[in-house]
């Protein structure tokens, strides 16, 4: 087991991908999610995912031996537990304000705030740098986010209501950085299961304080109670919180926090691709486009020249 352990370390390009296959993970649980939110508010969503991650890394934990409480400094505790409430909490609670004002179409141009937002605080932070062709990759995996979501809406939305969700959504991306760019100085030797639980028990805190003071907090919880949602609920949340997000971790422990960051928003293409297969959305020209020049993107920020 530990010589193949190894064998997998030595993988060529490990941590791109491990950000490449996590996207792809996540693109699954999101159509999973997409069917469950027809019952289910996406606050009641994130709860049922985070306390199922929980207590999945808790006895992956107990089954691996791993001590809940390693010898490491507090920091980690600290920073690890802080990433996961401003990550996790936070920048969920902001991307549902952003959701609500702007729907789903204009929330998925600002999501294309994230790599920009992780790239920039990698740079201030972490010193991290990339070459040119690496940076152009990135542009156009970005500018492949920009396409896919190149729809025209009929629903006007007011100047201030605009502005004030765009935002919701740039904070929320920027939190979500912050969480990234704050715990990836500690993930070399740290176990990344460990990692994970603390950082989803902060998500999950941070989140059950949320909807504990909402006023509409049982409309969010008394779904999660019907055996027929948490049957695809389940399912998703180990997908998206357990095994994406492992794997996730693994991407970021080995390469640069903005090159995996670019990598990871190759979901939303997948996103689109599967929608095509299992939900049977159309496939344009414009969305066809993107995904090359997404794939495009992804080689040349995979690959150091």
């Amino acid at each position: 087991m530990h010589n193949m352990f190894n064998s997998w370390l030595a993988f060529p390009h490990l941590g791109e991908t491990l950000s490449v296959v996590s996207a792809l993970i996540w693109a699954f649980a999101i159509i999973l999610f997409r069917v469950a939110g027809k019952n289910v508010h996406a606050l009641g969503m994130n709860l049922f995912k985070n306390v199922l991650a929980v207590a999945l890394f808790s006895l992956t934990m107990v089954i691996s031996g791993e001590p809940f409480l390693p010898r490491i400094s507090a920091n980690h505790y600290v920073l690890f537990f802080l990433s996961g409430i401003l990550g996790i909490a936070v920048a969920d609670t902001l991307l549902f304000i952003a959701l609500n004002k702007l729907g789903a179409e204009l929330t998925a141009i600002v999501d294309c705030a994230y790599s920009p937002s992780v790239i920039g605080l990698s740079f201030l932070f972490l010193g991290e740098r990339m070459n040119p062709l690496q940076t152009f990759g990135v542009v156009l995996i970005v500018l492949a986010m920009f396409l896919i979501t190149q729809r025209r809406s009929d629903t006007h939305i007011p100047r201030q209501t605009l502005l004030a969700g765009i935002g919701a959504g740039i904070l929320s991306q920027l939190f979500s950085a912050a969480g990234i760019v704050m715990m990836k100085p500690m993930l070399p030797g740290t176990s990344l299961f460990w990692a994970s639980l603390v950082r989803m028990t902060g998500g999950t805190v941070g989140v059950g304080l949320f909807i504990a003071f909402h006023p509409r907090r049982r409309a969010f919880v008394a779904p999660l109670m019907s055996l027929k949602n948490a049957k695809i609920l389940a399912p998703a949340s180990f997908l998206a919180t357990y095994l994406s997000l492992v794997i996730w971790m693994g991407g970021m422990k080995y390469t640069q926090a903005s090159i995996a960051a670019a990598l990871n928003q190759m979901g939303a293409i997948f996103i689109f691709i599967l929608a095509a297969i299992f939900l049977k959305e159309k496939i344009t020209l414009l969305k066809l486009t993107a995904v090359i020049i997404a794939f495009a993107g992804a080689i040349l920020v995979s690959f150091p020249f």
